[in-house]
């Protein structure tokens, strides 16, 4: 793999800090993997599936059940975050890679052989909406006749009105969590003492730029995928996907 520095913003303590807290601040996780997993399309034996900045292998793991006999890449710029998910692609007993990458660089974005599917969860808006739109041009032309692009992610409100109902939306989902699993609201307190709660505050954290989700869907259009659809929103976070003719 290559050695590559923390990504500006983001620290190998950031890593283990949202390892231990993920649980609470992914509004509706595991709906999220079920949802992610359940519209990559059936894969033939010995297809491969990039997870773009896969976190600790959560949705790697899903993926690897689903498809036990597709080969699983998973992609980071966390050395903690990979070697989490090589752990958990070992552990289903899947066929794997795994590499370190900064996602904002374009070189990883070349593969020896078409791919049936990238993932990509909570990291896209990391970029700019230019970088978004080649990203998406980037992954397209890797893609397999019938391969899908799905991301899960920030979008950027376009309203006021918006802005304000994410913000409550994603603090009642941490609250609801925290309650759940620890019968108070600690992690909530966390949460907003974090800055974590990008519609509270969008400016404060140069790196997050989410980009309109119409916008993002076009950009799909653009570089080529139909099928282009919405398959859950929710305080803020979109999962939407496209497919290669």
């Amino acid at each position: 793999m290559t050695e590559l520095p923390d990504a500006p913003g983001w620290s190998e303590d950031d890593s283990r800090h949202f390892i231990d807290r993920g649980a609470y601040f992914v509004p509706e996780r595991e709906t999220q993997i079920d949802t992610i997993r359940g519209v990559v399309p059936p894969a033939p034996d010995g297809a491969v599936i990039v997870d773009i900045c896969c976190g600790e292998g959560l949705l790697c793991e899903a993926l690897a059940r689903r498809f036990p006999k597709a080969e699983i890449h998973a992609l980071d710029g966390s050395r903690t975050m990979l070697a989490a998910a090589k752990a958990r692609l070992e552990a289903a007993g899947a066929a794997h890679r795994t590499t370190l990458i900064d996602i904002a660089e374009t070189g990883w974005r070349a593969f020896d052989r078409p791919i049936h599917a990238f993932v990509s969860s909570l990291a896209v808006h990391h970029l700019a909406g230019p970088d978004k739109a080649r990203l998406f041009g980037d992954l397209t032309a890797a893609l397999a006749p019938g391969g899908a692009i799905v991301i899960c992610d920030l979008v950027e409100a376009q309203r006021e009105a918006g802005l304000e109902l994410w913000k409550r939306h994603w603090d009642d989902g941490v609250r609801e969590r925290s309650l759940a699993l620890d019968g108070d609201e600690r992690m909530l307190d966390i949460f907003r003492a974090d800055g974590w709660n990008y519609y509270a505050d969008p400016g404060a954290d140069p790196v997050d730029t989410p980009s309109p989700l119409f916008d993002q869907m076009l950009w799909m259009a653009e570089a080529g995928l139909t099928g282009i659809d919405v398959h859950w929103l929710r305080a803020g976070h979109a999962i939407f996907s496209g497919v290669k003719p």
